[in-house]
């Protein structure tokens, strides 16, 4: 073992208890002669995680910073507004003697399917022990605000409600440590009073789906604003009447209707979101959109060709409406060693080819309660069901990496996304961009 990882985990340990803020002091600390008694004793709730400390580690290891960068780059991360492009709150572990008991009594796949999605969503607001998981989670990562993945994959309205719903009521029963945010003012309000935020994001256009006309399909677009929903993707991978998705091997574009989609977004003040869409629908959507229009989370196609990537001429159509890409933390988009090297590797390119106004940080990852595994133990076995039409993906586009690879780019690792952008010489008012910047002022020029 070499003697910086011996100091990486005893930083570590030194810094038990401390806010993020307090986490590049500690490491000073552990590394001079301060006497303990004058060293913060406080332990951090989320050092006593080891799924958290674990994947630190992780992260750690490949990264090996330097004191200096590691000082620097915790210090930054705490005072930033940290704003995720695209992703998922922590996820709290079901009830599972409850979803048991609706098995038993002949509940549907779609009852228990819907049961399992709400528990995950909702529970840290009901439950002490998830609450407790999900703030140590929300403290660890340091992020101020997640565009949130708050509507089903699809297009039908009650569809998208569903989600919606559930993280309405989890902003609602948790408004003193997790409100939900509907403008960029209130994003800052939030950093500046110490709190998180949720900003809502759709994983589809809600439709009325009974083609009488084109202004009757486009009207709830403003209804969905008005619940929340500030970003829509265009697709789901899969082609609809807006365009085609990532996975369609036609690659056949944006359709009229679409053009007429991304006119009302742009006109109700929502960003519109071609993330899962074709490259070809990434394009013409770009070239169609009047305000800054984004690749929410996705990767760069010039370092791995996947379908969940995008090339360069799409990217810069995108920066060109002043809108930004997001690089994403699932190992497989990435290619390479598909780990936190290979992550930043992705936000070097875009940095490097068009600007660092035009990145950001959109995991597409979340961390899980470390109960959900006892918990799903208690669900009894059933009977396989056919695949789902929103998991219809093309065979090997989800084959991944190495575990300890998706482990490094764990959610709550975002402080050492920070401290990667340091070690890689990036400006410190470059990096407040990519980290939240960016997607800060996309959100604003969605609503002028």
């Amino acid at each position: 073992m070499s003697d910086n990882s011996v100091d990486r985990r005893r930083f570590l340990q030194a810094s038990a208890g401390l806010p993020l803020a307090g986490l590049a002091a500690a490491y000073a600390a552990e590394n001079t002669a301060t006497p303990a008694s004058e060293k913060p004793a406080e332990p951090a709730s989320w050092q006593s995680n080891p799924v958290i400390q674990e994947a630190r580690q992780a992260a750690l290891d490949i990264l090996k910073p330097s004191k200096k960068d590691l000082e620097h780059g915790l210090e930054l991360h705490a005072r930033s507004l940290v704003f995720e492009s695209y992703g998922f709150s922590p996820r709290a572990a079901v009830d599972g003697d409850a979803i048991r008991t609706a098995v038993e009594a002949g509940a549907s796949d779609v009852e228990i399917q819907d049961m399992q999605e709400g528990m995950s969503m909702t529970r840290a607001a009901t439950n002490p022990a998830e609450l407790a998981e999900f703030k140590q989670a929300w403290e660890a990562a340091g992020v101020t605000c997640i565009f949130q993945n708050a509507g089903e994959e699809g297009q039908g309205a009650l569809r998208l409600l569903k989600r919606l719903a559930h993280f309405t009521y989890l902003t609602d029963m948790l408004p003193d440590f997790l409100p939900k945010a509907a403008t960029p003012d209130e994003i800052v309000a939030a950093k500046q009073a110490g709190r998180h935020c949720l900003y809502f994001t759709g994983n589809g256009a809600p439709l009325v789906e009974q083609w009488v006309s084109i202004a009757d399909e486009l009207r709830y677009i403003r209804i969905f604003f008005e619940l929340g929903i500030r970003m829509m993707h265009l697709t789901y991978n899969r082609r609809n009447m807006i365009g085609d998705g990532c996975a369609e091997p036609a690659n056949a574009g944006l359709s009229d209707f679409g053009r007429a989609v991304i006119a009302e977004m742009n006109r109700v003040g929502v960003i519109a979101d071609c993330a899962h869409s074709g490259w070809r629908t990434s394009l013409e959507a770009a070239k169609a959109s009047t305000k800054p229009m984004v690749a929410s989370h996705s990767t760069c196609a010039a370092l791995n060709e996947h379908i969940r990537s995008k090339p360069d001429d799409v990217i810069r159509a995108i920066c060109d409406t002043g809108g930004y890409i997001g690089i994403c933390c699932v190992p497989g988009f990435l290619g390479g060693k598909g780990d936190i090297g290979a992550m930043l590797d992705h936000i070097d390119h875009v940095v490097k080819t068009f600007g660092p106004d035009h990145a950001a940080i959109g995991t597409d990852v979340a961390y899980t309660s470390r109960n959900a595994g006892a918990e799903s133990k208690k669900i009894p076995s059933r009977a396989r069901f056919r695949t789902r039409w929103e998991a219809f993906w093309p065979e090997g586009s989800l084959a991944g990496k190495s575990p300890e690879a998706a482990l490094s780019m764990a959610w709550t690792n975002w402080p050492l996304f920070t401290v990667g952008m340091v070690q890689r010489g990036y400006r410190d008012d470059d990096i407040q961009k990519i980290l939240g910047g960016n997607v800060l002022r996309v959100a604003l020029a969605a609503l002028a």
